[in-house]
């Protein structure tokens, strides 16, 4: 690799800083190789860029100015603590190896996540286990494959990089779980037994994948450059990169003890051993639900404690993935964490459960309300019963609506000025070190990304229009305005706060009102809605990740596309492989498993949605009507703390945000044994860390994040594949499976006959409740 002959750019015309490039030659390793740094130099300070943030940023310290320049430097310790402030662009990226390794895992990820996505338990293929393998490949690659020529390409081009390490991953995650419109396909077949041709599902999966990336790259002037948009997910990523190469970055720290990569295998081992026990030999460590242990048949013990109908108030449990299921708390700031905790607290005191239910107490029927051709059947279902929500159900919808609004007016509150002036600035106008350091790369011209959307769109349009679903392409356009109406307020907030503000309730009520009974639209609406959005924050938090470890975007941007539809195409060739060759295909009775849950639940929802219809649900009059007011609740509750910070600019009212809303967006199915956990855990690490051991968090909080996930995602695939899978789940049946300490927590009133619970107030034979019948 070489160590000299770069050449300083020209210096840049209208900056906020007279700062000025140079190169600076550095011994740091690459695989043994000198890597050569490129920094920028320390001039006048730019920290006035930061003191007028245009918003006020609660992840950033105004007081730390009065200390520290940060004209080379991000103001941010998250990210000072993972990424690099130098780079060196002769540091090969798109190489034969890159592009081989990554178009293998964008068919290998894709493929076995969609194969399981079908089954329960699904065991995914996380994205950190591509990022962990991908090391040893490209290693393998450099030292034995030959370095030869072919048509002037090096198959060969020498050590493994950094960046090809980097871009791998993100070929390997960028479409690696199953692709939301994949559910669609399976319900036609499953529930309304519509099987359309290839064309049809292709063009429908690329639409919906693809659209949001056009979105994605035309707001990364607002989501990406930013020094504010620090995305804490990508920080997790980068201090893994650095640690594999044995990168040494800005953010060191003065912390004496292990080296990063030394400690990172340390916890990596750790967590990849203990799982072993709350995976496999002793289940009850991650179901702690202790209490209902005790008395395993008290009713109202199992709604309090318990996990399964309860609230899980036992709040303990030795399970990372338990931890974490929100999301790692080592990468949430503590302040966005205690939102999210508020938020449960608040709502979340009620009784728990996970499902619908009809007058009998009983999970709703909704085979019962339909005719033949999958319409409602209205003189069924006013014989049946309306449909009654559970209490935690009930308010995640409500939430979900105040959460939309909340979002639109906090934005509007808080991110106005910087949008705007983002809005007239250039990428060589940003008084960051990252982005004055990437500007040396061509940039990824806008209309790539208006090209795209007009391709995508078209190939929308032809699968709504070319095959009967129902949904009008009025509908189309109306679910995209959805989608990219909240593009940048929600991505403003997932990246400072690394919680995100889902669309899928709101896209459903929407539509639900404006093409009742039409289930199959329902579903294209939600998905073209959500997921256009969903998939725009995944392009461009994978563009923050290569904005930190300087990759240039023109090759972020074809390695993204080309894997995209690569794992596409790799879905729906599983999916059609699947229900063509494997028997009773979601059905209860599948002999290995694939009963299809997720696609019964979307299922359910568009039935619920698209049927039934919001009209008989939230409309005057009906039973959840109330829940509406929702909306107005989240529209005034941002401006509240609004105006208590213009009168008292340091009140805790400053970190008060829209997370209070969305934060609990997993419950159903999570609980207070996820979420109070998870809010120790970051507490401890994002606040009592990071104010008294400064030092030790700055080396090793990110890294510890990545080594637990790491450990963990490994060690499911090993107890999957190795213990449970083989031999129909068999083996050490008898002498492990069956034993107390994995079967206490599925046992008593919390779990009940056959998984469903057991009711505080059981119904009499006969009894209903609610409006009588033919009323509703």
């Amino acid at each position: 690799m070489p160590t000299s002959g770069i050449m300083a750019p020209e210096p840049i015309a209208e900056a906020p800083s007279s700062s000025t490039y140079h190169t600076e030659q550095k011994l740091e390793s690459d695989l043994g190789h000198p890597d050569t740094g490129q920094k920028l130099e320390r001039g006048a300070p730019e920290s006035i860029e930061y003191q007028n943030s245009y918003f006020d940023d609660p992840n950033l310290d105004p007081a730390q100015f009065q200390e520290i320049e940060y004209d080379d430097e991000s103001p941010y310790p998250e990210v000072r603590s993972a990424v690099a402030n130098t780079d060196d662009p002769s540091i090969p990226v798109t190489t034969i190896r890159t592009w081989t390794i990554g178009l293998a895992w964008a068919i290998l990820m894709p493929g076995v996540n969609q194969f399981f996505f079908f089954r329960y338990p699904s065991v995914p293929i996380t994205g950190i286990v591509a990022q962990l393998l991908s090391f040893p490949l490209g290693r393998l690659w450099a030292r034995y494959v030959p370095r030869w020529r072919v048509l002037g390409v090096a198959l060969n081009p020498g050590p493994f990089t950094i960046k090809e390490h980097v871009l791998i991953t993100i070929m390997a995650t960028v479409g690696a779980q199953s692709a939301y419109a994949t559910d669609i396909i399976a319900v036609q077949r499953v529930t309304y037994k519509q099987s359309y041709n290839f064309s049809y599902q292709w063009f429908l999966v690329l639409s919906t994948q693809l659209i949001g990336f056009s979105a994605g790259g035309i707001a990364r002037r607002f989501l990406v450059t930013p020094p504010s948009m620090i995305w804490p997910a990508t920080l997790v990523q980068c201090a893994l990169f650095n640690t594999l190469h044995s990168q040494h970055y800005s953010g060191m720290g003065q912390h004496s003890g292990p080296s990063r990569e030394r400690y990172f295998l340390f916890v990596f081992l750790g967590s990849f051993f203990w799982y072993f026990f709350p995976g496999y030999l002793f289940q009850a460590l991650s179901w702690f639900s202790w209490v209902t242990w005790i008395w395993p048949d008290d009713t109202a013990i199992a709604q309090l404690f318990g996990y399964f109908h309860g609230m899980g108030m036992s709040v303990i449990t030795f399970d990372w993935s338990q931890v974490s299921y929100i999301g790692s708390p080592l990468a949430t700031p503590w302040w966005a964490s205690a939102n999210v905790f508020a938020g449960f607290v608040f709502f979340y005191c009620t009784i728990s459960s996970r499902t619908s239910y009809d007058n009998e107490m009983k999970q709703y029927n909704v085979s019962r309300i339909l005719t033949p051709e999958s319409t409602l059947d209205l003189e069924a279902y006013m014989s049946y019963s309306p449909l009654f929500l559970s209490t935690t159900f009930a308010l995640s919808y409500g939430l979900s609506f105040a959460a939309i609004t909340s979002t639109l007016v906090h934005a509007f509150i808080y991110f106005r000025k910087q949008v705007w002036r983002q809005a007239r600035r250039s990428l060589r106008e940003q008084a960051d070190v990252h982005a004055r350091l990437m500007n040396m790369y061509p940039q990824v011209p806008e209309w790539w990304y208006f090209l795209l959307f007009g391709i995508t769109f078209a190939l929308g349009c032809i699968s709504i229009e070319l095959w009967p679903t129902q949904m009008p392409v009025w509908a189309f356009v109306v679910a995209l305005c959805v989608a990219f109406t909240y593009l940048v307020p929600c991505g403003m907030i997932q990246a400072i706060t690394n919680q995100q503000v889902g669309l899928n309730v709101v896209t459903e009520l929407i539509i639900g009102y404006a093409l009742p009974g039409k289930p199959i639209a329902m579903m294209m609406f939600k998905t073209w809605g959500y997921i256009s959005m969903t998939q725009a924050l995944t392009f461009t938090a994978d563009f923050k990740l290569g904005h930190y470890m300087k990759i240039p975007p023109r090759s972020m941007f074809w390695c993204q596309i080309v894997a995209a539809v690569v794992a596409g195409t790799t879905q729906l060739a599983v999916l059609e492989w699947m229900f063509t060759h494997v028997p009773d295909m979601c059905q209860t009775t599948q002999k290995d498993g694939f009963i299809c849950p997720d696609t019964e639940v979307f299922s359910s929802a568009s039935i619920i949605w698209g049927v039934i219809g919001p009209e008989r649900q939230f409309s005057a009059g009906q039973i959840y009507h109330p829940l509406l007011f929702f909306f107005l609740v989240g529209a005034v509750a941002p401006v509240i703390p609004w105006i208590i910070v213009r009168k008292y600019p340091n009140s805790f009212m400053r970190y008060i945000n829209p997370l209070l809303f969305s934060g609990t967006y997993l419950i159903p199915p999570a609980t207070a044994l996820n979420y109070v956990p998870w809010a120790i855990v970051g507490f401890v690490f994002q606040y009592i860390l990071r104010r008294r051991h400064f030092s030790w968090w700055t080396k090793y909080n990110y890294v510890t994040s990545a080594a637990l996930d790491s450990g963990l995602a490994v060690s499911v695939l090993v107890i999957f594949f190795c213990l449970q899978y083989p031999r129909n789940g068999t083996i050490g049946a008898n002498s492990i499976g069956q034993w107390w300490g994995n079967t206490v927590f599925a046992m008593g009133a919390d779990y009940g006959p056959a998984g469903g619970g057991t009711p505080v107030r059981p119904l009499e034979p006969g009894q209903t409740f609610g409006p009588s019948p033919g009323t509703w």
